[in-house]
């Protein structure tokens, strides 16, 4: 498996509970398809540099996974249809 990192950014209007809730469904997409999430680092919210999908705020994470193609198209395919995420990045991690 190869590490990633993935970077998303969550609705800042949402509440600890629903937020919690949010990334801990994020997370079991990816380990509920092979993959495993070794470091999350929560940046909290933060402005826009300019509105993206009505908002000019989010709450930001970044993790650090292990995870093959297959589960990464899970993510991106079930974070796409997640009204909850306003945007994400997954790059190949350099460490």
């Amino acid at each position: 498996m190869k590490k990633y990192e993935i970077m998303y950014i969550l609705k800042a209007d949402l509440d600890d509970a629903a937020r919690k809730d949010e990334i801990a469904k994020l997370h079991g997409i990816l380990e509920s398809n092979g993959g495993k999430v070794t470091d999350v680092k929560e940046w909290g919210v933060k402005d826009f540099a300019y509105v993206m999908k009505k908002q000019t705020k989010g709450y930001y994470v970044v993790i650090k996974a292990s995870a093959e193609v297959a589960c990464l198209n899970e993510f991106s395919r079930l974070a796409k249809l997640d009204n909850s995420v306003i945007r994400f990045l997954i790059t190949v991690d350099q460490d």
